[in-house]
């Protein structure tokens, strides 16, 4: 394994601030907008969906340009980080594994997130590059910035239809992370089991698949094709 790419939302940044913040512009209270993300998520459905629960045919685009305009945008801080990141990350790099940090997230989050100075050779938002998960094109890039092959490369994420399933299908390694709403929810659903390569529960236990993968020694092709056979969908 040379390349360790890991997702930003719910992989190395909680989401308490993001939702209470839009709790607190729609004016309603953090658990009732927290219930319905939960309740979003146990469906399969894209979590921003309890927004438009809340506010009918709401452009959530137009609603996050409001907020900025209004000095209520996107904040992160050392806070927001899970604690494991910061020694996983570094860790990793001590073992000369390649550190790419290559989520959804806005432009914005992007800066925010280079500022923070993890320990990763690459910090990029996929507003940065045009083009979001679970496109294909996204994973095209996460390929094409990870310096090694894609049987090479792992790709670290909570969401099954976000990040396990796209990433599998555009040849990379895999590990399903169990955290966050999604991550919890679905770590024990069949195509999740089948798909993922590796099923951690802390990012800290990635040195450990690191070498893993590095006993194993696989052929490509074998790993590969059998991951690409049990791509289903949770949704």
């Amino acid at each position: 394994m040379e390349t360790i790419v890991l997702g930003i939302g719910e992989t190395l940044v909680r989401d308490d601030r993001r939702w209470a913040s839009w709790a607190n512009w729609l004016g309603v209270p953090a658990h009732t907008l927290s219930a319905l993300v939960g309740a979003a998520v146990a469906q399969g459905r894209d979590a921003t969906d309890a927004l438009r629960v809340l506010r009918p045919g709401m452009d959530v685009g137009e609603a996050y340009l409001a907020r900025a305009a209004a000095g209520r945008g996107e904040h992160l801080d050392e806070s927001d980080l899970y604690p494991d990141v910061r020694p996983a990350l570094a860790e990793l790099r001590a073992a000369g594994v390649r550190v790419v940090v290559a989520g959804n997230g806005t432009v914005r989050a992007g800066e925010l997130l280079r500022a923070l100075d993890l320990p990763a050779d690459l910090v990029v938002a996929s507003d940065e590059w045009g083009v979001r998960k679970p496109d294909p094109a996204f994973f095209a890039r996460v390929v094409e910035v990870s310096g090694a092959a894609p049987e090479a490369t792992l790709y670290v994420g909570d969401h099954p239809a976000d990040d396990l399933f796209p990433a599998a299908a555009a040849g990379l390694r895999t590990a399903h992370l169990r955290r966050g709403p999604y991550g919890h929810w679905w770590a024990d659903h069949p195509d999740v089991v089948e798909t993922a390569d590796f099923r951690v529960g802390a990012l800290t236990e990635l040195v450990g698949v690191v070498a893993s993968a590095e006993a194993k020694e696989e052929p490509a092709e074998e790993t590969g094709g059998a991951r690409r056979g049990a791509l289903r969908s949770v949704r």
